[in-house]
């Protein structure tokens, strides 16, 4: 359930979270049991006000690992790795506060339940900016991934573009040397080899200029206001 704290006849009864990791599936309840007279007893983490100090030790164990690991991170997996981790960390450290807070007033005297409330803020604080950081550091990469794909298509597109210019270019001459070229009788072989030759050629340039000027886009110019 929930983490939430019981109060009554001067016992205090903490119910709270174990760190939650990304592999976990439910959350694992720890007990945190402060007798009239001050006393503390934990179901897994000893006696005394260390157990519940312990416990928030932990938090603040995996906040840094997570802090570390979201200066290392460099790509979007990395990011969403370190956020998915966070979200139900963050989610924990949230109700964990709530839960000392409620303690904190039932035992205003306590000074080391303060300080550990005092902790659990800033076990929430901390979770609450890191996951601010990795979520702007994702949306970074994501913007970075997709300008540098946006780059690499207008690449593409100009190589494209002075493909099909070359091909256009080239076409009549291909054309024609493909037509002259043939065994067919068009009275032109009696013509001066060079001079035909050269002839033709310029020919098919003329053409292939006139099919590029035809094919490619004038820019448009921009329009004001």
């Amino acid at each position: 359930g929930r983490q939430r704290c019981m109060t009554a006849d001067g016992h205090t009864l903490l119910v709270l979270h174990e760190p939650p990791r990304a592999a976990e599936v439910s959350m694992i309840g720890r007990l945190f049991w402060r007798s009239p007279e001050g006393a503390w007893r934990s179901n897994s983490l000893g006696d005394g006000i260390e157990s519940l100090e312990a416990h928030l030790d932990e938090y603040d164990g995996l906040i840094e690992q997570l802090e570390q690991s979201n200066v290392a991170a460099r790509t979007a997996d990395e990011y969403f790795t370190v956020i998915e981790t966070l979200i139900p960390l963050h989610r924990s450290a949230e109700n964990l506060y709530l839960a000392l807070q409620v303690a904190r007033e039932s035992c205003p005297k306590d000074r080391r339940l303060i300080d550990c409330r005092d902790q659990a803020y800033e076990v929430l604080r901390s979770s609450d900016l890191l996951l601010s950081d990795s979520k702007s550091a994702l949306d970074y990469a994501i913007a970075k991934r997709a300008e540098e794909q946006a780059r690499n298509s207008a690449k593409l597109a100009a190589s494209a573009n002075r493909l099909n210019t070359l091909i256009a270019f080239f076409l009549p001459v291909g054309t024609l040397g493909a037509m002259f070229g043939m065994n067919v009788t068009h009275g032109l072989e009696e013509v001066h080899p060079p001079l035909t030759f050269g002839l033709i050629v310029l020919t098919g340039l003329l053409f292939g200029l006139l099919l590029k000027l035809f094919v490619i886009d004038r820019p448009v110019p921009p329009q004001l206001g």
